[in-house]
């Protein structure tokens, strides 16, 4: 049976059906957007929805790389801190959901096959506490928080441009 096969239980069933859900509340909130809709700041936040997508799928994947290899495997690949808030040029919305759906894809083979209690110590940076570690069920607790956090910014967001709601 491949990982595709298995049917996750308990603890690694719950993380990813929770981290499911935001994951779920997030593409429904741009659900129906053209591509000029989802780059649109609509609020005093440089944030638009299509860079929220972007963010999030991009988070994840770093924090993944970060669960098998540790820091340096997190920081092995350039961020640009500013585009991956916004949609970039040559970007659609279309293109930005389907790498989310391809990290989350990713995301959920890995933890059928992680030691949830491995862990690593966190890279260095101003918000970390210096020599911490987190586990790898740390990580997936982070994610869900990551992006159950956008996706109430992608909900006020999507109000601003077109009065729909997702959550209420």
């Amino acid at each position: 049976m491949g990982v595709s096969d298995q049917v996750l239980t308990g603890e690694r069933a719950d993380l990813l059906a929770s981290l499911q859900r935001h994951r779920d509340f997030l593409r429904q909130t741009v659900a129906g957007l053209d591509d000029e809709q989802a780059a649109r700041r609509s609020t005093a936040s440089e944030l638009c929805l299509g860079g929220l997508i972007k963010h999030v799928a991009g988070t994840e994947h770093r924090w993944m790389r970060f669960a098998v290899g540790g820091a340096a495997a997190m920081q092995s690949e350039p961020i640009d801190w500013a585009g991956q808030f916004r949609m970039t040029e040559g970007e659609t919305l279309a293109g930005l959901l389907a790498e989310f759906d391809r990290v989350a894809a990713e995301t959920d083979a890995l933890v059928a096959t992680l030691d949830l209690d491995a862990a690593h110590p966190l890279p260095s940076a101003p918000w970390f506490e210096p020599g911490a570690s987190w586990t790898v069920r740390r990580v997936l607790l982070h994610l869900i928080a990551e992006t159950a956090q956008h996706a109430g910014h992608a909900d006020i967001i999507r109000e601003s441009i077109d009065g729909a709601k997702t959550m209420g």
